[in-house]
């Protein structure tokens, strides 16, 4: 299956999960789960909540950040933050660029 980001309609969503500011995603979503493209925007963060309905996997391309599940984990491009269904996570950019993340969510 092929999903075609640049195509996709760019949602802002302001915020996130009680989060500050706001987030840009594109979104694919079928019953097996979610693909999405999001832009953490500077000084932003999507605020702690409970990863549900599946594992969320989440792969860094740019800007730094932080990961908080079981406390703090540094974010930067190339790092894959793996968070399970039953978790409590946030993510904070702590750069000053958008913090690109491409996120996986399996739904189980």
């Amino acid at each position: 299956m092929r999903i075609d980001f640049p195509n996709r309609e760019e949602l802002l969503v302001q915020s996130m999960n009680g989060g500050a500011s706001a987030v840009a995603a594109k979104l694919f979503q079928n019953e097996w789960g979610k693909v999405i493209v999001s832009r953490i925007l500077p000084g932003a963060f999507i605020g702690p909540h409970v990863q549900k309905t599946g594992n969320d996997i989440n792969f860094v391309v740019s800007c730094t950040g932080l990961a908080l599940c079981d406390g703090e984990e540094p974010l930067s491009p190339g790092v894959c933050r793996y968070c399970l269904r039953g978790q409590t996570h946030s993510v904070v950019n702590t750069g000053k660029e958008d913090l690109v993340l491409w996120t996986v969510v399996q739904e189980l």
